[in-house]
């Protein structure tokens, strides 16, 4: 067994991995956990803080699950992303957003149907996954240019303003609601602005040290073992950054919410096209590998038109979590 000198790609830590088919520097492991770590914790005092402001605001359930929570739970995705691009590994950029909605959808949706079979009906969320759909299918000749540049990440942040900016007004015409259905979302349904805001500033920091960790520990790994980047960032780091969506929408299914629980999903999943993908081109255009267009694309517009056609039925159920499961298993395999 040999042994052979590494320089970690953080601050230069440097370590001694062994050969690439026994193992890899314990330090670059330790950078992905604490990063994953760093993601959970801070997206859920992200998310808390950010739905106990809305709650001030008395905003309606579903809005702060399409908007507040769906925001504060991608804000991972957007750290990574912009910051794998600024370190020139576009791969795991872009893989982190495709991936992190592949996993939203088959297996977070897939497990809180576990827990609970999801209930949900109304126009509002038929309208919302109409718009995801729209999101995902713009990205074909997004893609076909072989990069995404500064003007195309313009227009699809400024379609996802037009869209809040829509959203919020319709909520305006909704009633608002109660206390209890507010309650559902966080423990401090009276939680002070001050206080919020606390939550908020800890998870954004919390956020940005786990996210620089993992985009550290995820890169030298992949180049250690030669895997690609591109499936690095559609795998551990897209399941890593949708932490924060997971844990919200299982709280969510537990509590027999699942307004809160498919509303973070679908907005959690507008804010990565739209949002993440946007605001990372226009800091640093991300070039397209043909892999995205000819593959992970694809599949991403598939299982996003699947979720829509499942919330024309009546109930989400466990069996069709099993088969989401089951298809999220089949896709990392084929990923490879």
């Amino acid at each position: 067994m040999s042994a052979r000198p590494h320089t970690s790609a953080l601050y230069g830590v440097s370590c001694v991995v062994l050969n690439a088919d026994h193992g890899g520097c314990v330090l670059e492991y330790l950078m992905v956990l604490g990063g994953l770590v760093g993601l959970f914790f801070g997206g859920e005092a992200l998310v808390r803080g950010s739905v106990g402001i809305a709650q001030r605001m008395a905003m309606p359930p579903l809005l702060i699950g399409l908007t507040v929570v769906g925001f504060g739970t991608s804000t991972p995705e957007l750290l990574v992303s912009v910051g794998a691009a600024l370190r020139g590994v576009p791969d795991i950029a872009l893989g982190n957003v495709i991936g992190s909605n592949i996993a939203n959808i088959l297996l977070i949706v897939g497990l809180s149907s576990l827990v609970w079979p999801i209930r949900v009906s109304g126009d509002t969320l038929k309208r919302d996954t109409a718009v995801m759909m729209v999101a995902a299918v713009v990205l074909i000749p997004v893609f076909a240019l072989g990069e995404i540049g500064r003007v195309a990440g313009m227009i699809l942040f400024i379609a996802l303003v037009a869209y809040l900016v829509f959203a919020y007004r319709q909520s305006r015409k909704a009633p608002i609601a109660d206390e209890n259905d507010l309650s559902s979302l966080g423990d401090r349904p009276q939680m002070a602005m001050p206080v919020a805001l606390v939550w908020v500033v800890g998870g954004l920091a919390a956020l940005m040290v786990g996210a620089d960790f993992m985009v550290d520990g995820a890169v030298t790994i992949a180049r250690t073992f030669g895997v690609s980047e591109a499936f690095i960032g559609l795998t551990i780091v897209a399941v890593g950054t949708s932490l924060p969506e997971l844990a919200t929408s299982l709280i969510a299914a537990l509590r027999k919410q699942s307004e809160i629980a498919i509303g973070n999903i679908v907005g959690s999943n507008i804010f990565n096209i739209l949002g993440i993908l946007g605001l990372t081109a226009v800091i640093a255009p991300i070039p397209v590998a043909s892999r995205f267009i000819t593959f992970d694309l694809p599949v991403m517009i598939a299982v996003s038109l699947v979720l829509t056609l499942l919330l024309r039925r009546p109930v989400i159920g466990r069996g069709i979590g099993i088969v989401m499961l089951i298809g999220y298993a089949g896709y990392v395999w084929s990923a490879r």
